[in-house]
């Protein structure tokens, strides 16, 4: 009922005319009800509508139009509310009376829709025996085929609200023991035959050369609304297949995307079925209906039926459609031969879906010999893809790869143990062009089957290499980014004594001595062999077996002695222990059973049991870190900081008690030794080459980092460091540091127990270390602040009024972040005193020892802010109406309306104030109290406010002149330009008119944007959502206070390219060529055949060699030497030579950039330099023909003589300087060197 009685609210009130009507009638109806004594109830409003609708519409024809449609209105508001058996009753007299207004030509939209939320509330409530009655009497079934003839009528709003009623009519079946709706045949039969009828008046058209029949559309709507009931007949599931393929096959996009729609609504509606037989019906239906395999136009929709349709079908039996997959498999595959891309395109996505919906998780637990078999023909079916008949579609075939890989997981070993190697072949070859997607077909497998398995079928072949095979080391950065739930012994065997043989190779060289390529390149190889690190601790599954101490001891002597290599470490050993928790966080399922695969197959008993072997390792592994962070920069630090935090969480209690009882105590000496240090001992270890901060620093970190895991009983020495560095003025990054104790042990429900404890001791430390606070320090004391307001007692709340001037002037910080944590404490301190309690104002400081206590209210809260407004220094009146602008913002609704009246009043004086700063921060607040505040409280403020706010729109410092603009731009969105204009000076109607205009323009513009957005668009029924911009301020303050309309309504220009053109037939078709050397003829039956197919025309033989170019000759006619491609390409020739192996792409990369032509160079005193040639600037010069020669020395000799004359001797400036070349050109004759410096 509360949904009715607010809808009648909104009746009663009208805001448009159209509706002024409907509130006249309702008013009256009320009226009689009221004389008559009755009730304000649904029956008593039906039972009088009823009577008025009898007046105003006859059997035969409506009698009065207006109140017609008023009153169907109204009865379409009551009658869902209204009993059943009234309406069953009242049926025939109310059909009767709605026939005119159903079938009458002259009805206009708004009485049609009403009349068929009438019809649907009737027909909802009939029962069976009403269904019963045939369609030549009056009675439901008559009403239900009026709805269908309204489904197909030309208006989009009737048509949209007749087939709405229809579904939901279908829906609500009568009580019986059949589950389809008594109707839902007839309106099967009706509206499918209208759709083969339409259909073949379109097709005729089509012939003719007319455009499709929109009727068309508009029936395949009428049926989706039908089947969107979920009760369409066994018997007409044929007829509608066929009937919407055929529909698929005409090539319009529109009709195809209504055709997949019913099928969706058909699919949707039997997804709760049980059993599935008719889903299964519906199906064997569609596959008979399959194809051609050259079909462009009709298979990619019946793909996309098929994979929609097992996908419901495997939700409601997944055994069952688990067993028919590879038989699904095959026959789709082959449609990857077809020469259209977007027939194969459409193939694989279907094959994908098939692999994602068909294969349910279960199943990977299930090692029964059924289940293994099954996985044996999937993989065997997509292998079969990697053979040469698919050459044209091995894109997509990877694409079906990845996603089986993504969904076998471990069971891919050892079933695509086979695919693994073809890709791998492919992606060794150098010619093959597929290797970014085979990249990620093996990246996929080594996620899946684990790295052990991928490198046992594809060694890297570094160390050791394989005759016959070359080496792999583009596959580490794969393995880097693709390792997870693996081994980690597999790293320790395999890769731990790889990188000792590189880095023995770099010891070889000569560690000490200038790095060659070949010492780059392996030092390149021992980074990313230890780049693997991280992502093998990632949940490994033998953590147990393989994290000993002699793994630790490795981790450890490497992170002291490889500095570059730390961050690896670091993220490894956090990934041990962050990985292991994630696991015990994890939900159960819906039967309160651990999900082990989306657990990875780690139980939360083993991930425990992992955690426990870990902290046996606690205190030598924290004291390493510990070690390693004192002598790190602080610019490297921060992953250290996170590995701790993570360690520290599972370090045992006695562990941690020990580590911090150490770390406080160096603390405490060092803290001694500074304060003993004398002036002149400060400045000279402030001028510390090193760049290493004072180990207090360092010491100081390491406590706030421990802070979350400690004990309560180590809390007593955590308030005494926080008691000694809290007031070390001289030392602002200690303070700093000290108040991110606070937060920090907020963070945990211990530490917030010690808090609440604490809270006096701590609250009188922090008032009396405002005097020593540093700027640095000021974002950070602040939240410790807002921190600590948390835990006042409601007793007691002197503690605000003690920092709230504080907290005030700094709303007015430079620092944003200051400012942020100033307006979050000026909103918890709000908070609090709501909440209620006794402020003791004798504790306060500057107050008087009989200071009455107070009561905490908001508005007591207001008057402290508003204490600041007296002050006589320009900046803390300026950050007290900003701060009062922030808090009158967030309890603009909770503090008395009187106060607030009296703030707007008080605050308009300052309008009238010549410090610009001031003025700044009302203007703000204005801004706010326009948006914000009631009309009635402001209007009163007009006479003296907008006067005021005029004589700063003349002033163009600060952006006032803007700022007045959006503020009264506002004030006419809001208020209207009447009041606005009436209080204007006569002197600024100018702005008013401006901003009138600029308003009404832009609506016109958007209405005429609409007008053509709406004719463009009639044919569609769903409107789609604009998406709302998203707001550029992080709260809804920053956007009142910062906001502007211009902004709010600014418009994007942005146009979409237009789509490449494409082939008569709308498939676009590719083209392949076969690579092949003179004595080495393809071998088709070779797996290795797809790497010599290209889709580029490959380059004959005699291409490859250099290219014969002119003679050049300069400006007086004289042969130009010495720029040839020959000597361009010298370098290159000389690096060919070289005796060292560079067949990796990663190496070839990396020797590029060091030995390449754009590699740097060293200079005088061994500067590095780099070359500003351009990479191609040469080849150019030098296909320059003869006429481009000519041509280009006519525009030279053009230009000398157009600035001869100028300037003073010899042409001038200009004249001198065009024969020099730009900074880092080659000049003629002298490639490779520059004369820059030499004149």
């Amino acid at each position: 009922m509360s949904s009715l009685e607010e809808r009648l609210e909104r009746i009663r009130a009208p805001k448009q005319k159209n509706q002024q009507q409907v509130a006249v009638v309702l008013n009256a109806v009320e009226d009689i009800l009221r004389e008559q004594n009755t009730e304000f109830a649904p029956t008593a409003y039906f039972a009088a509508l009823l009577s008025l609708l009898q007046q105003s519409i006859s059997p035969n024809t409506i009698l009065n139009k207006d109140l017609a449609s008023s009153t169907v209105y109204l009865l379409d508001v009551f009658t869902p509310h209204t009993p059943a058996p009234l309406l069953r009753a009242k049926f025939v007299t109310i059909l009767t009376h709605l026939a005119p207004a159903l079938t009458h030509q002259e009805a206009e939209a708004p009485l049609l829709r009403s009349s068929i939320g009438v019809l649907e509330s009737l027909l909802i409530a009939q029962d069976g025996p009403s269904w019963a009655v045939p369609q030549k009497e009056i009675g439901p079934r008559r009403a239900v085929a009026g709805l269908l003839s309204l489904g197909l009528d030309d208006r989009p709003k009737v048509r949209k609200r007749a087939q709405e009623a229809l579904t939901k009519v279908l829906k609500n079946a009568p009580p019986s023991p059949s589950l389809e709706h008594p109707a839902s045949d007839m309106c099967a039969g009706t509206t499918l035959t209208s759709v083969q009828e339409l259909l073949k008046v379109s097709e005729a058209q089509k012939k003719k050369g007319g455009e499709h029949d929109p009727r068309l559309i508009h029936s395949l709507q009428l049926v989706r609304a039908v089947a969107a009931a979920g009760t369409w007949p066994s018997k007409r599931t044929d007829g509608l297949c066929e009937t919407l393929l055929k529909i698929a096959k005409g090539g319009n996009e529109f009709m195809t995307m209504a055709a997949l729609g019913v099928f969706e609504e058909v699919f949707g509606g039997l997804i709760e079925e049980v059993g599935g037989g008719k889903l299964e019906t519906v199906l064997e239906a569609i596959q008979e209906l399959r194809p051609s395999h050259n079909d462009s136009q009709l298979l990619p929709p019946w793909l996309a039926v098929m994979s929609r349709g097992y996908e419901v079908y495997a939700h409601v039996s997944p055994d069952i459609a688990f067993t028919k997959l590879p038989a699904l498999l095959e026959p789709v595959s082959t449609f990857l031969q077809s020469s259209a891309e977007n027939i194969r395109t459409s193939a694989a996505q279907c094959l994908i879906s098939l692999i994602d919906s068909l294969i349910p998780d279960s199943a990977l637990l299930d090692i029964t010999r059924s289940t293994e078999t099954l996985f044996q023909n999937i993989a065997r079916i997509v292998t079969d893809l990697l053979t040469v008949r698919y050459q044209g579609a091995w894109v997509e075939v990877f694409e079906v790869l990845c996603s089986l890989f993504n969904k076998l997981r471990w069971r891919s070993n050892p079933v695509l143990n086979e695919a693994v190697k073809i890709v791998g072949d492919l992606r060794s070859n150098d010619g093959f062009q597929g290797k970014k997607q085979a990249d990620e077909v093996l990246a996929r497998a080594i996620h899946a089957m684990g790295p052990d398995v991928v490198l046992s079928i594809l060694p890297l072949g570094l160390a050791k290499p394989i005759p016959g095979q070359p080496g792999r080391a583009w596959m580490l950065p794969i393995l880097r980014d693709s390792v997870f739930n693996t081994k980690l012994g597999h790293f320790r065997q395999e890769m731990v004594p790889l990188s000792e043989a590189f880095f023995q190779k770099v010891v070889d060289f000569g560690e000490g001595k200038e790095k060659t390529v070949e010492i780059k390149i392996f030092e390149t190889l021992v980074g990313q062999i230890w780049d693997l690190l991280p992502s093998y601790c990632n949940l490994p599954t033998d953590l147990t077996e393989t994290f000993d101490q002699t793994f630790a001891e490795l981790l450890a002597n490497v992170l002291y002695q490889k500095v570059d290599l730390r961050s690896n470490i670091c993220k490894a050993i956090q990934n041990l222990v962050d990985s292991n928790n994630s696991i015990l966080e994890t939900e159960p399922d819906e039967d309160g059973e651990e999900d082990l695969v989306a657990q990875h197959q780690i139980s939360k008993e083993q991930a425990q049991k992992n955690l426990d072997h870990l902290a046996t390792f606690a205190g030598n592994m924290l004291a390493v870190l510990f070690n390693v962070y004192s002598s790190t920069l602080p610019s490297f630090r921060g992953f250290i900081l996170k590995c701790l935090n993570s360690f520290l969480s599972i370090t045992p209690h006695a562990e941690l008690m020990a580590t911090f009882s150490k770390v406080s105590t160096m603390l405490e000496s060092s803290l001694a030794e500074l304060t003993a240090q004398t002036q002149a001992e400060k400045q000279k270890s402030k001028k510390d080459q090193s760049g290493m901060p004072p180990m207090t620093h360092t010491l100081m970190d390491l406590v706030i980092t421990i802070t979350p895991y400690l004990p309560s009983d180590s809390y007593q020495t955590l308030f005494a460091i926080f008691n000694a560095t809290v007031n070390k003025d001289s030392d602002p990054q200690l303070q700093k540091k000290a108040y991110k104790v606070i937060p920090r042990l907020a963070e945990t429900e211990v530490g917030r127990a010690a808090l609440q404890s604490q809270t006096e001791a701590l609250q009188a430390l922090l008032i009396s270390s405002a005097a020593t606070a540093t700027p640095p320090a000021r974002r950070d004391r602040l939240v410790a602040l807002s921190t600590m307001v948390e835990f006042i007692p409601k007793d007691d709340l002197h503690f605000i009024p003690s920092v709230l001037s504080e907290v005030v002037i700094s709303a007015k910080e430079v620092n944003e972040k200051a400012r942020t944590a100033a307006f979050d404490i000026l909103v918890a301190m709000g908070e609090k005193m709501k909440e209620g309690g006794i402020v003791v104002n004798r504790k306060v400081v500057h107050m008087p020892d009989d200071a009455p206590d107070v009561p905490a209210t908001l508005e007591e809260y207001f008057t402290m802010v508003s204490a600041g407004l007296a002050g006589s220094a320009p900046h803390m009146v300026s950050a007290s109406i900003t701060a009062l602008t922030r808090i009158m913002w967030q309890f603009k609704d909770d503090v008395d309306q009187n106060m607030l009246s009296e703030l707007v009043a008080t605050l308009d004086l300052f309008l009238t104030s010549k410090n610009r700063e001031i003025v700044r921060s009302i203007l703000g607040f204005v801004k706010v109290c326009v948006i914000s505040l009631p009309k009635e409280m402001m209007e009163p403020r007009f006479k003296t406010l907008i006067p005021n706010l005029m004589v700063w729109s003349h002033e163009h410092k600060a952006h006032f002149k803007a700022k007045v603009k959006h503020i009264i731009e506002r004030l006419v969105r809001r208020f209207g330009f009447e009041i606005v204009d009436k209080y204007t000076p006569n002197e600024d109607k100018k702005l008013i008119a401006n901003i009138r205009k600029t308003r009404e323009r832009r609506k016109r513009k958007k209405d005429e944007a609409k007008a053509a957005n709406d004719d463009e668009n009639d044919s569609d029924d769903d409107a789609t959502e604009k998406p709302r911009r998203k707001n550029r301020f992080e709260n809804e303050f920053d956007d009142a206070l910062y906001g502007s309309e211009s902004e709010s309504e600014a418009e994007s220009d942005t146009e979409m390219a237009g789509a490449a053109p494409k082939n008569k037939r709308g498939a676009k078709k590719s083209q392949q060529f076969i690579v092949e050397g003179e004595d080495d003829p393809l071998d088709l039956l070779d797996r290795k055949s797809l790497a010599h197919i290209s889709t580029t025309r490959p380059q004959k033989a005699g291409a490859l060699k250099k290219k014969q170019t002119k003679a050049k000759y300069n400006e007086d006619g004289k042969l130009i030497l010495g720029d040839s491609d020959d000597e361009r390409s010298a370098p290159a020739a000389a690096a060919d030579d070289g005796d060292l192996d560079m067949s990796g792409a990663g190496v070839d990369a990396y020797v590029e950039a060091v030995s390449g032509k754009n590699a740097y160079t060293r200079g005088q005193k061994g500067k590095v330099k780099f070359s500003n040639k351009r990479a191609r600037e040469g080849d150019q010069e030098m296909e320059l023909d003869d006429d481009d020669a000519v041509e280009k020395a006519a525009f030279e000799e053009k230009k000398a003589r157009k600035s001869s004359g100028r300037g003073g001797r010899d042409g001038g400036f200009k004249k001198q300087m065009a024969g020099r070349k730009p900074l880092g050109q080659v000049r003629e004759g002298r490639a490779g060197k520059s004369t820059r410096g030499r004149r």
